[in-house]
């Protein structure tokens, strides 16, 4: 097989593309371009406008609506015709108006290999846009440069590349061009450059291997296209419910229809009984209460920092059985801090402070440690701010980094103890040593401070020349270590490597400090200048938990979410973090959390994937196309999956989740546009919130669902009576829609704005197949279906009774019966478990806001003319009004009995396990 390009030498690369160093002629790259095409990725369409709004028309309800509509035209019942088309097209404007419009996930991988680059084409370096780069073009890179394409380095001086977004590497990555293993993993490849990051320092030639849709950004371009838009478990709940009830309305409708054509009823009659019945036991309110539902729940995410881009997303997150965060700056702080200091012999320091933010202070044995009074650890802080190159500003509330992570780190260290760059600016540079990844340190030449300068323990009298970098590159540099008395000592390197050792084992990246003396006359220095040097001390630095994290996680492994780490960082400061964070998962044998590499999952056998999915929670140094298997394991298992992600590395894993979240302010557009929700915060603890807030939606939806049915099965079962008895309809299809759509908005809308109950983030997430209705819930819609029925259809037959003839009355009896009920089955729906008293009368002022209106509604149904000659009704004498208030009451009582009935059973069930 042919070896991949990480794993060829830089010649052979160029011998195998059949370029050099001096590039390809115009000819040839003309060539090639017309073979390759340009250097962009494909363009995929999504669904057209028009097929988003048929959508909208083809839900089983929906179509049944849709046939009633036409089936009343056809027996020239305009009227009803007009009020059921006006429902259908109500609720799919609704719907098409609210449904995402836009997948700006591949626009916005397109933009990132359009900027122009530096192209050597027959020996001569010219700019040219992106796309117009092919196989073998020979590509110079420097500082500020984006990478065009995929690019085989040939030099390198110094280059540090920023690829988070594609490998999740939470610092720059030093490249080197020397060849590397072929099973070397993405983050892992430094010779290489993907089109698409970002050079942030150095220099370096390449020669382009991949183009457009070959690239491993074009790669994950094609994942995101191929990755499956799974159904929420909302909508498969409905779609189960919708198809339940399409089922039951048709049969009885077609043995209702068999029947009167037996019983030899003229056909047109037959039809509008059968239309009578189909459009009284659908919930037409039912789709538009749902997206009702869901913008609210939209609404209320915004204010705690999380946009949602798609409406199911909201219900989803209530559903969620696995959080897949990514560590980089969702569940960290994505700014590197020190966080530990070990100098002068002494025990570890600990530095406090998260972050860029200055604020923090220095203790030792949990004691308070004023560091400039230690000559050891005030040398370190000198040296932390002298031997660097980056400005951190502080810009409303925001922070602006001009360099190097770990540079940004030392800078707040140092400004700590008091020691920032006004203090160090005293401390003139004369030269520099730059850092280089051959000698792997930086060295500064630095005069004295003047005289009358705040000054330290141990600070040069003279010029110094200070040092920071890997302690391999160093310590075989130092000569002897620095006291806390500021005194020279012996060194003892054993205990250093101990030292470092311990700090690496916490997941810390650790650099050493030195210094030396330099003569009065000195301007320059060099690599000969670097030897015989005084340890300072070490650091240990690491991209901290985010403070809210913590209790985020301990809070969704109460409410029984899992919370899994998928990170393209190291595995042993994946690890760390997850042990700070309080992750729950998988031991390895020395009791530590485990962590699986990417490396390690490449060589799994498939089959075993899903199991080690579920058992580990810490994944390091992984792969794009490994995050979306991960998360196609996971969802595997039954899962419902949520995945946060940043980078473009994120995208396809984010596609496929049943919610994908990316993060606002360090995300990538293409993360965004894969995503579901966008965190405005870049927080977890937003999630947390989000989940809360995503159980709440669910809960008002159930309460809805069971507040609406008992409408309609009470309407079908009074239209069911009827025709088996072969007696006159006691409600009209319009007198339904009336009924069903009014309610529906007036008091079923309500329900959405009822705070969340206590203990919503106690109880473990809801079973994948679990039905949207209980079958305590199912028999509570009975009964009160049932009740309705009765009620409605006595008080019809006793209006004919007392006034033959005279059926608009009855059918307005019937109604304003209906109605009153639902209302007074309101109240007792605003909790399906608790009393009301344990509510509180007004805690949701809305639902009373909705009554009063609704009441107003049906007195000008009974008493305008107009609405009398829309929907058949006729005024009725003011003591029907009490009968109405009577029988509500009997509801209300009823359905608050059988709650307590239901506790009761719970109780006694517990009792018995």
């Amino acid at each position: 097989m042919t070896p991949p390009w990480h794993a060829r030498p830089a010649d052979e690369a160029l011998a195998a593309l059949e370029t050099s160093l001096a590039g390809l002629t115009d000819a040839e790259a003309l060539r090639r371009l017309e073979r390759d095409g340009p250097n962009r990725l494909t363009a995929r369409r999504g669904r057209p406008a028009w097929r988003r709004l048929l959508d909208q028309f083809v839900q089983p309800l929906v179509v049944v609506l849709v046939a009633a509509a036409a089936v009343s035209l056809a027996l020239d019942d305009a009227v009803d015709a007009a009020v059921i088309g006006a429902v259908v097209l109500v609720n799919a404007v609704i719907g098409y108006l609210q449904e995402s419009k836009a997948e700006h996930a591949i626009a916005a991988l397109d933009a990132l290999v359009q900027a122009q680059a530096t192209v050597v084409r027959g020996g001569a370096p010219r700019r040219l846009l992106g796309d117009q780069l092919v196989v073998g073009d020979v590509v110079r890179l420097q500082s500020g440069d984006a990478v065009p394409a995929d690019l085989r380095l040939v030099r390198a001086r110094d280059l540090q590349v920023e690829e988070a977004a594609l490998t999740g590497e939470s610092v720059p990555v030093r490249k080197d061009p020397a060849a590397l293993p072929p099973e070397a993993v993405l983050a892992d490849r430094r010779c290489l450059a993907f089109a698409g990051t970002a050079v942030t320092y150095g220099q370096a030639t390449g020669v382009v291997v991949a183009t457009g849709d070959r690239t491993e950004t074009g790669k994950i371009a094609g994942m995101i296209a191929g990755a499956t838009e799974l159904e929420t478990p909302l909508t498969r709940r409905l779609t189960a419910l919708s198809k339940v009830l399409l089922w039951v309305i048709l049969g009885a409708a077609g043995g209702m229809f068999a029947l009167e054509v037996v019983r030899g009823r003229p056909l047109d009659e037959t039809f509008g009984a059968a239309v009578a019945f189909a459009v009284g036991a659908i919930p037409e309110g039912l789709p538009a209460a749902v997206t009702v539902l869901l913008a609210v729940g939209v609404s209320h995410m915004a204010r705690r920092g999380a946009i949602v881009r798609r409406l199911p997303a909201v219900e989803t997150l209530g559903s969620t059985t696995v959080i897949c965060s990514d560590k980089t700056g969702t569940l960290t702080e994505n700014q590197m801090t020190v966080t530990r200091m070990v100098a002068g012999g002494g025990p570890e320091v600990v530095v406090t402070g998260v972050g860029y933010d200055p604020a923090g202070r220095f203790e030792r044995g949990g004691a308070p440690l004023d560091p400039l009074a230690d000559a050891a650890l005030a040398a370190c802080l000198r040296c932390a701010a002298l031997c660097q190159d980056t400005r951190v500003r502080r810009e409303g509330g925001e922070v602006v980094v001009e360099g190097d992570p770990t540079e940004a780190a030392l800078v707040v260290l140092a400004e700590k103890a008091g020691f920032g760059p006004e203090a160090a600016a005293v401390w003139a540079r004369l030269d520099t040593l730059p850092f280089e990844s051959e000698h792997m340190y930086m060295a500064t030449l630095n005069a004295p401070p003047p005289r009358g300068s705040p000054t330290a323990p141990g600070d040069p009298e003279g010029p110094a020349i200070w040092v920071k970098g890997s302690t391999e590159a160093l310590l075989a540099r130092c000569a002897d270590a620095l006291g806390p008395d500021g005194a020279r000592g012996p060194l003892d390197p054993d205990r250093v490597h101990r030292d470092v050792a311990r700090l690496a084992a916490e997941g810390l990246r650790v650099l050493c400090l030195a210094r030396r003396a330099a003569p009065a006359d000195q301007a320059k220095v060099d690599h000969a200048d670097v030897a015989g040097l005084t340890l300072l001390g070490l650091v240990g630095m690491i991209d901290p938990p985010r403070p809210a994290a913590r209790h985020a996680v301990a809070t969704c492994l109460r409410a029984g979410v899992a919370v899994k780490m998928i990170t393209g960082d190291h595995a042993v400061t994946a690890a760390a973090i997850a042990r700070e964070l309080g992750l729950e998962g998988a031991r390895a044998p020395d009791g530590q959390l485990e962590a699986v590499t990417g490396a390690q999952l490449a060589a799994l056998d498939p089959a075993r994937l899903p199991e080690t999915a579920e058992r580990v929670a810490v994944f390091a140094r992984v792969a794009p196309e490994q995050k979306l298997a991960l998360v196609r394991a996971l969802q595997g298992r039954g899962h419902v999956v949520a995945m946060t992600g940043d980078g473009v590395n994120d995208a396809p894993a984010l596609k496929q989740a049943d919610i994908g979240i990316a993060m606002g302010k360090g995300g990538t557009d293409v993360a965004r546009g894969a995503a579901a929700m966008v965190l405005t915060d870049d927080d977890f603890a937003t999630i947390e919130a989000a989940v809360e807030e995503g159980r709440g939606v669910y809960d008002n939806l159930v309460k809805f669902v069971t507040w609406t049915l008992p409408t309609n099965g009470g309407e079908g079962l009074v239209i069911l009576a009827a025709i088996l008895a072969g007696l006159t309809l006691p409600i009209l299809p319009v007198q339904i829609l009336w009924i069903n759509m009014s309610t529906a908005l007036l008091l079923g809308t309500m329900l959405i704005f009822e705070p969340k109950e206590p203990g919503l983030m106690e109880r473990p997430p809801r079973p994948v197949d679990a039905p949207l209705l209980s079958r305590w819930l199912l028999l509570r819609i009975a009964i009160v279906s049932t009740f309705i029925a009765a009620a409605a259809f006595g008080l019809f037959e006793y209006s004919l009774a007392t006034a033959p003839g005279a059926e608009a009355q009855a059918r307005t009896v019937a109604t304003n019966t209906i109605i009153v009920l639902e209302v007074a089955y309101l109240f007792a729906c605003r909790s399906l478990t608790h009393p009301i008293w344990r509510l509180g009368a007004f805690s949701n002022p809305w639902v009373w806001v909705g009554a009063t209106v609704m009441l107003l509604a049906q007195l000008a149904w009974t008493y305008v003319p107009f609405m009398n000659r829309l929907f058949h009704s006729a005024p009725l004498d003011w003591w029907w009004w009490g009968a109405f208030t009577a029988l509500g009451l009997v509801v209300f009582v009823l359905t608050e009995g059988l709650k307590l009935a239901l506790v009761a059973l719970k109780r006694r069930s517990q009792a018995a396990r």
